[in-house]
């Protein structure tokens, strides 16, 4: 059972507060606050950060139970006590009366009626749009999948480790854990310990990444000795799972436009033991730097800047910060990304097109417009590529991963190859 004590309601709720504006992610205001307030200890952090997560998550259906008088700070003692089990007797230490008698009266009113939107705890576009995708009831058990806690999951080096083993060492140190139910090298953990000071993690053995996110890596499917580029590379997380599926043989790019980003990547390239990677920040996907790589790649995996709608399981203030106007900017940028990247991609080549959205105009849309302007473009089914690496998965030519029905974050993934 949580316990919470006044100063940590007060750091919640100050923290809270910021968040709620929705004018940077969330994880980068708890981040700030955590560094401007060193005291707090591990456990003290996870309370405020699992409260105010926990508010974002439910938000809708808070701010029904609390009425017209929805404020950041009874937002948060609704989620205390709603969400996470707290009584109000826990409380009385904590609050004021005044907070008191308000709680009080909202525990004896009557449960408010919720609209689909609000049963959905989303948006009301968002619900919207996935019930057009899905069907109103689908849409709102895969509603109420992405509003759940994510599991940590973990991946195996292969160069450095296998994953029996890792497991047994895992064990061995109280962490009880599973094999991944798709990927070969995937790891899932029962509970979320801290592992940035365990062996295996410092020795570069093991890093943390979503099984679907490593699924992706297995669609491009490098092959040793090859020229593959990453082309959205981010901080590298698939960077370094293409990097051991070619064991550290070949060339591999890591293209971004953010150096900041790209920083990130070589301490994990260090730790990993890769020797393969080339980082380079482009200006934009036409950047000339990349015009001496044109039709000589083999590989290219182009996971496109996307709303993240897959990912609310780990980032749920991105359902309040995203709009439809968003989104139809993204997809143009999308299909400028994907064409561009096209061009490395010699005869013969893999094009993989992935996202992190649940959305099908950023994912079927982008592909099938690509597809119309490249006639000299294939679609090449993603259950066959899987199932050659071992990988049963009843995806069909698509790849479409969520957490309803495969339990890793939403994803969506196209291999395409290009005509010789």
């Amino acid at each position: 059972m949580m316990h919470i004590t006044k100063n940590r309601l007060d750091e919640a709720t100050e923290v809270l507060s910021e968040v709620l504006r929705f004018e940077h992610p969330a994880d980068a205001v708890l981040s700030s606050f955590f560094r401007e307030h060193k005291s707090l200890g591990h456990r003290d952090r996870g309370v405020i950060a699992e409260t105010v997560y926990a508010v974002l998550r439910n938000r809708r259906r808070l701010e029904a139970w609390c009425g017209d008088r929805a404020t950041g700070r009874r937002l948060l003692l609704a989620a205390l006590i709603r969400v996470q089990g707290i009584s109000s007797r826990q409380l009385e230490e904590v609050v004021s009366a005044t907070e008191q008698r308000w709680l009080a009266e909202r525990q004896a009113a009557a449960a408010p009626q919720l609209s689909y939107a609000e049963q959905a705890d989303l948006p009301d576009w968002l619900a919207g749009r996935l019930a057009e995708v899905h069907g109103e009831e689908r849409a709102l058990r895969l509603a109420q999948a992405l509003n759940r806690p994510a599991p940590l999951d973990l991946r195996v080096n292969p160069l450095k480790a296998k994953r029996d083993e890792v497991i047994a060492q895992l064990r061995a140190d109280g962490i009880a854990c599973e094999a991944g139910v798709y990927s070969p090298l995937a790891i899932r953990l029962a509970e979320k310990p801290s592992l940035a000071k365990h062996p295996l993690f410092l020795d570069g053995s093991i890093e943390v990444q979503d099984e679907g996110s490593q699924l992706l890596g297995f669609l491009v499917a490098p092959k040793r000795g090859e020229m593959v580029a990453d082309f959205c590379a981010g901080a590298g997380g698939k960077t370094l799972l293409l990097g051991g599926l070619m064991r550290s043989t070949g060339r591999l790019y890591a293209f971004d436009t953010a150096e900041r980003r790209l920083a990130r990547l070589k301490p994990r390239v260090a730790r990993s033991g890769l020797s393969n990677v080339h980082t380079s920040a482009i200006a934009h996907e036409n950047d000339a730097r990349l015009k001496r790589l044109a039709g000589k790649i083999d590989r290219v995996l182009v996971d496109a800047p996307c709303s993240g709608l897959g990912t609310l399981r780990r980032n749920p203030d991105l359902k309040w910060r995203q709009s439809p106007e968003a989104v139809q900017e993204l997809t143009a940028k999308q299909l400028s990304i994907l064409s561009g990247a096209a061009r490395l991609l010699k005869k013969g080549g893999r094009l993989v097109y992935a996202t992190c959205s649940v959305l099908p105009e950023e994912n079927d849309a982008i592909v099938d417009a690509f597809l119309a302007a490249n006639p000299g473009f294939r679609i090449v089914s993603a259950q066959d590529v899987l199932t050659t690496q071992g990988i049963n998965l009843a995806c069909g030519e698509r790849l479409r991963l969520d957490p309803l029905e495969h339990g890793t974050d939403g994803f969506f993934a196209v291999a395409m190859e290009r005509g010789e």
